[in-house]
């Protein structure tokens, strides 16, 4: 929004209007008959003029604040304000009429003025005058309305030129960095492609506020500012966005190649569980060596992959790339680890299955006391899954009796008692916590 310059009001131009007499003009020779009414109604004369000149600097004071409202304030509020300004200005204008036409009726320097037009001039000056000064009072209890209004406006300029300034400061800091990090060796093409999109903006903010409004080139410069700030960062961290995407890359390698290693020796763990262990046991680990090798050789390709987009410096590219073959490698160490992790696990509980049923079982008596604390029923709530899992873990055991039990089921199921056991605890601590407060 343009600052909106109202027109000038037919008090300004009536100044030459005002009499010599108030900027210590010269002097008069008074003469004849009625000298006391002419000497009066002069008097009248020059307090409407002083009337008059106070108005016409309260009213050019007033326009000023009205045209810092309207620059930075397009609400109903700023609206009604410009709007009650130029009605009040048509009231000036009526009254500063009425003395400008009191002024020219009456020549006071006039040689033979009698006293019944000194008199009426008199009586007509001073009505001009009580006008003028009630267009003054009520030009003042406008402008005390005005505060709150003038009072943020104030503060939305007070906020342009540092705004705008720190756009500008920040467009060349990422300029420097952009060049400071080309000057390495490296491209930045998108950041590049990101500043330059702000240009028309800095020709915005350079045609200022007339022609865009004071709140819009405030939020422009601060949009600017942030985008800005944005690029430099980023143009800073770019060396060392390079340098982890090499570590990565070499980690990842590294990394892959020793899979490939363990893989190999999970055939010799498949065939000591089949040997030693009912099919049940180990069915589920039979394809992870083959998946294994495609994970590694899908994995090695998206490396190939990543080194290309880092060459060429596509950063993003080579960040989803690396994160991508993170995952596979995860999800195959994690399967290869598995065979291994196993044979130990059925390993020991066949050779002590009691630690794995006492470790269970004391779970379930520590569930069973917490349950009783305080009662002399337990909540079926609680009851019911704990009896349950005292019958589950029956079960299991009895599954041991005969010559090739299901470890692994056995294992399996100690776990999820344990499992079911816990979540029993946790509501009844919730239950009683909630209670307690």
């Amino acid at each position: 929004m343009g600052l909106v310059l109202l027109p000038l009001p037919l008090i300004a131009v009536a100044v030459a209007a005002v009499p010599a007499s108030l900027s210590g003009g010269g002097g008069r020779r008074w003469f004849g008959r009625g000298e006391s009414q002419r000497a009066e109604a002069q008097a009248a004369k020059d307090a409407a003029a002083a009337a008059f000149y106070e108005l016409d600097t309260a009213q050019r004071d007033l326009r000023i604040s009205i045209e810092t409202i309207t620059a930075v304030d397009d609400s109903p509020a700023g609206r009604k304000a410009a709007a009650d300004f130029e009605a009040l200005g048509r009231r000036i204008d009526e009254v500063s009429h009425a003395y400008i036409t009191a002024v020219d009726t009456y020549d006071l320097d006039r040689d033979g003025l009698d006293a019944g037009t000194a008199g009426r001039a008199r009586a007509e000056l001073l009505r001009a005058k009580e006008r003028l000064d009630g267009a003054r009072a009520e030009l003042g209890r406008f402008e005390q309305g005005l505060g709150p209004l003038l009072q943020r406006a104030e503060s939305q300029l007070a906020r342009l030129a540092p705004a705008v300034e720190r756009a500008r400061q920040a467009l060349r800091a990422a300029s420097d960095a952009l060049d400071a990090v080309r000057a390495s060796g490296l491209r930045a093409d998108d950041l590049a492609v990101r500043l330059a999109a702000l240009a028309p903006e800095l020709t915005k903010l350079n045609q200022g506020a007339a022609r865009h409004g004071v709140q819009e080139t405030i939020r422009r410069a601060d949009e600017v500012l942030r985008k800005a700030e944005s690029v430099r960062l980023d143009a800073e961290r770019l060396p060392e966005r390079a340098a982890e995407t090499d570590r990565r890359l070499v980690s990842l390698r590294t990394r892959a190649e020793a899979i490939t290693t363990r893989a190999a020796g999970v055939q010799p763990v498949l065939s000591e569980l089949r040997r030693r262990y009912s099919a049940a046991c180990w069915q589920d680990l039979q394809t992870v060596p083959e998946q294994a090798e495609r994970d590694v050789a899908l994995a090695e390709g998206k490396l190939k992959e990543a080194q290309a987009a880092r060459d060429e410096q596509r950063w993003p590219d080579a960040t989803a790339l690396l994160a991508t073959v993170r995952a596979l490698l995860n999800t195959t160490d994690e399967a290869v680890s598995a065979a291994g992790e196993r044979l130990r696990r059925l390993d020991q509980v066949s050779f002590s299955p009691q630690q794995e049923i006492e470790r269970t079982r004391f779970a379930l008596r520590d569930a069973q006391r917490l349950a009783m604390a305080g009662r002399s029923t337990p909540d079926p709530r609680h009851a019911r899954p704990l009896d349950a899992a005292v019958e589950r873990v029956d079960r299991a055991v009895a599954g041991l009796e005969g010559r090739h039990p299901d470890w692994w089921h056995f294992l399996t199921e100690m776990e999820a008692v344990r499992q079911s056991v816990a979540r029993v605890v946790q509501e009844i601590r919730e239950e009683r916590g909630a209670g307690a407060r």
